[in-house]
């Protein structure tokens, strides 16, 4: 059987997967930490997408697994667009979900350079809750937003600062049309992070992908309401 690969974004971690875990535990799911984050918040980080993306793929293939289903989160979205790049081959079925065409991120709730000023001036902890609470419709009220912090504040000074940088050097676009894995696009439609625009470009530009707009969601929409995102993935999986 091939497996679900997940992939979480800036300041997210493995754990954040754990509902989706059980849920397409017939499918097998395998649930990354990249460096700096999360579980792996002791290892050095990287100052690229595409740096992120050669570990994960060969994390992998150090764990076994060749040929995989692949789904990425935000700034995990902008990582598995590289590894499908560098590894077309290895790659089942992808989702791109809550994520976009490129790192500068227009429409964010606050702009790139904003957010590394404010790690700076706030500190990390300060940085990892209020960046955190951003992701639910009801911020800091949203039961599973206490989780969510703690996993971001696992995160030191340096990974923030080297995963922004990271993200606000990347573009996928030109790629996109180069897409050869059955895609689907997932975006909440209340999410601060990525607008549209950026949602819309990636469903019209790879061929043939589908797309699913969950209601009344920000930027975690898998922790925000659970049981329609997993009834999705569970379809696209099984079809």
């Amino acid at each position: 059987m091939t497996p679900i690969v997940f992939v979480h974004g800036f300041l997210g971690g493995s754990r954040q997967w754990q509902g989706q875990a059980e849920a397409l535990a017939k499918f097998g799911a395998i649930a990354l930490d990249l460096p700096g984050f999360g579980q792996n918040a002791q290892l050095e980080t990287f100052g690229s997408i595409a740096g992120f993306a050669e570990w994960a793929l060969e994390e992998l293939l150090a764990r076994g697994i060749q040929r995989f289903h692949l789904i990425g989160h935000s700034m995990g979205g902008m990582i598995v667009q590289e590894m499908v790049a560098r590894a077309p081959e290895r790659i089942d079925r992808l989702v791109l979900y809550g994520t976009g065409t490129m790192g500068v991120l227009p429409g964010r709730f606050e702009t790139i350079s904003t957010s590394r000023h404010r790690v700076k001036t706030d500190g990390p902890r300060a940085t990892a809750r209020r960046i955190a609470a951003t992701w639910f419709l009801e911020r800091e009220n949203a039961a599973a937003y206490e989780g969510c912090a703690a996993i971001a504040e696992q995160c030191s000074l340096q990974a923030m600062l080297t995963g922004l940088d990271a993200m606000e050097g990347w573009s996928g676009a030109e790629r996109l049309a180069g897409i050869k894995s059955r895609t689907l696009v997932i975006w909440g439609d209340r999410d601060r992070t990525y607008p549209w625009s950026q949602t819309e470009q990636l469903w019209q530009s790879i061929p043939d992908a589908n797309l699913a707009v969950i209601p009344d969601c920000a930027h975690a929409t898998h922790l925000e309401k659970p049981g329609m995102f997993n009834e999705v993935l569970r379809d696209f999986f099984a079809t």
